[in-house]
């Protein structure tokens, strides 16, 4: 079992930079891939970027040029570096992680934090 914990998201006025982080723990966490999400005000949630355990990492277009994952597998932590924030951005960012092996998925979610991006 692996617990999530975000932190780091606030009110930011556009063009502004806010840090996420995910505490993970409960598990080893470097062979999951990890990623952050978001869901804004009457949306579904979608893809922001994930980081595998290799390190690559994918995007979405919207985030390309402005936002950074990266993880710290000593800290079981992941961060998402997000700047020249739109109000777009406003939304509920949520950390997962995911592992496929060939016995079972493992598909774990963090209670979400609260960016809000306004003037």
């Amino acid at each position: 079992q692996v617990q999530l914990v975000e932190s780091g998201g606030g009110l930011v006025q556009p063009g502004g930079s806010l840090r996420l982080s995910c505490a993970g723990s409960g598990s080893i966490f470097s062979p999951f891939t990890m990623g952050w999400y978001r869901r804004a005000p009457g949306k579904q949630r979608d893809l922001v970027a994930t980081v595998t355990s290799g390190g690559s990492t994918n995007y979405a277009d919207y985030a390309k040029g402005r936002f950074t994952i990266s993880r710290d597998n000593a800290k079981n932590t992941v961060y998402l570096q997000m700047n020249s924030l739109k109000p777009e951005d406003t939304a509920v960012y949520y950390c997962n992680a995911a592992r496929n092996t060939i016995f079972t998925t493992y598909d774990y979610w963090g209670q979400g934090t609260q960016v809000t991006v306004s003037s």
